[in-house]
């Protein structure tokens, strides 16, 4: 794994103390950061990756002692979940503190805050804490994945390049996301008395999350104008290569690239299945057949498939255990993206 040197990591401390953007690597995938706190760098991340400016932006601290610089009101189950998984993949939905900027917020009263656990990511968010944490020093980095808006997310450096070029003053090489995809997204917004709501799935799960605050998280549907948050990914149609992707059992996906050649149309096939004939595809890849290993290597296969030059991305079915929910989460999302 390539680790940036004290020189690296002064600059972009420096990019972020001006305003400017500086790409990291999680253990998620790779977020375009802006101090969190200073509007006008928030804006500049709308701006490079072309985002609504209602979508709200996940806030990243060093660590859980600046919870409270952020967030109001915070519940006892929020300190519980942040002792078990923080550093790590969730992201938990809080209740803003004063002077949060409605910026990174998307204009709601509520904030998602996480603690990541790449240690390129944490070095960063440490030396940027110590050099004064940017605008009223609350330290907090504000970082989407780091590419164009709904399309696939980075899990290496090459990706960010491709994707936005010199709209990034920086990026700090971190090698391949050890996960893979976002985060688990669970909002707390309503207080001790109420259950928690899962928004996004992710590595961390929902039992994981009942074994340690004795509640079940509720489902919240996409957004559909209920009283959950809105939260990053939660759109119908997200996370999708420019190339038209289709999600087809495994029984049948034979016949379906037989009569896309019959059309005269070239597919790619992403499958799991070791068994799986490869059949008459213009580009093939397997990933593991377990959830995890399918996961790391998910969007960087997506990316390459993008670029085979076929008419259709074919993805072979997923099982429909609860292992598989966050990766079937996010292939449902790229399959619904508009063409």
């Amino acid at each position: 794994m390539p680790v940036a040197d004290a020189d690296e990591i002064g600059l972009a401390v420096a990019l972020l103390q001006a305003g400017e953007l500086v790409a990291f690597p999680t253990e998620t995938v790779y977020g375009l950061g802006a101090d969190a706190a200073n509007p006008l760098a928030v804006a500049r991340i709308f701006a490079a990756k072309g985002r609504p400016a209602n979508h709200p932006l996940i806030v990243h601290l060093p660590g859980d002692a600046y919870l409270e610089r952020w967030a109001r009101e915070i519940p006892d189950c929020a300190w519980e979940l942040s002792e078990a998984f923080w550093p790590g993949p969730l992201t938990l939905i809080l209740r803003r503190a004063p002077g949060v900027p409605t910026a990174v917020t998307g204009g709601q009263q509520t904030v998602g805050l996480r603690v990541p656990a790449h240690p390129l990511a944490l070095t960063l968010l440490r030396a940027w804490a110590e050099a004064g944490g940017g605008v009223g020093g609350r330290s907090g980095i504000a970082a989407p994945s780091a590419n164009r808006f709904g399309r696939i997310s980075p899990t290496e450096a090459t990706h960010v390049r491709q994707e936005l070029g010199e709209r990034v003053g920086l990026v700090l090489d971190g090698g391949r996301c050890p996960v893979g995809i976002e985060s688990t997204i669970l909002d707390l917004s309503r207080g001790d008395d109420q259950p928690p709501r899962l928004l996004r799935p992710g590595r961390i799960s929902a039992a994981q999350i009942a074994l340690v605050t004795g509640l079940w998280p509720e489902p919240a549907g996409r957004e559909t104008g209920d009283d959950a948050p809105r939260v990053p990914g939660s759109l119908a149609a997200h996370y999708a290569p420019a190339t038209p992707l289709r999600i087809v059992p495994a029984e049948r996906l034979g016949e379906v690239v037989e009569r896309l050649r019959g059309g005269g149309r070239r597919c790619a096939l992403l499958c799991h299945s070791a068994s799986l004939p490869a059949g008459d595809v213009t580009a093939l890849s397997r990933l593991p057949d377990e959830p995890w290993g399918y996961a790391r290597g998910l969007y960087a296969t997506l990316r390459e498939l993008d670029e085979a030059g076929v008419d259709l991305i074919l993805v072979e079915e997923l099982p429909t255990t609860a292992a598989w929910a966050a990766i079937a989460d996010r292939l449902a999302r790229a399959a619904c993206a508009p063409r």
